[in-house]
């Protein structure tokens, strides 16, 4: 998977994270290092461009439902402290759908993952850039 970054301004500013090929157990915490980075780096609203994401696992949902967690300012379960990995998931869907981060074109396939782990409705999905990027206050 490759992950690449840019910033749009629309109301607020808004950090692009594009993901391109698979998201899974064996990069997902590449995704979640780079939102820890991007936060750390005073980025507080993060537009995910799903386009050119072929495939996601259980594994890539806990990484967005970390970032979600990233994006509220709440602090990340540490996987070494015995927390299960789908915390970051029941945690992200109780507190509804999503401020902070928004989804961009995801294709068919990621829309329908989504809807049949129950997390359909926990973000924002847009098909257009402009506004996705001007929905954030």
């Amino acid at each position: 998977m490759n992950i690449s970054t840019s910033q749009a301004q629309g109301n607020v500013p808004v950090t692009l994270i594009k993901l391109d090929g698979q998201l899974d157990g064996q990069n997902y915490q590449e995704l979640i290092a780079k939102a820890q980075e991007l936060y750390s780096a005073g980025a507080r609203d993060f537009l995910l461009d799903l386009s050119d994401l072929t495939y996601i696992s259980s594994s890539g949902l806990v990484a967005l439902c970390s970032v979600a967690l990233l994006a509220r300012g709440e602090k990340l379960p540490n996987a070494e402290d015995g927390r299960p990995a789908s915390r970051p998931i029941v945690h992200s869907a109780e507190a509804g759908t999503q401020k902070h981060i928004k989804l961009l074109n995801p294709r068919p396939e990621i829309a329908r993952t989504f809807d049949v782990v129950g997390l359909g409705t926990l973000f924002e999905v847009f098909t257009n850039l402009e506004e996705a990027v001007n929905s954030f206050s």
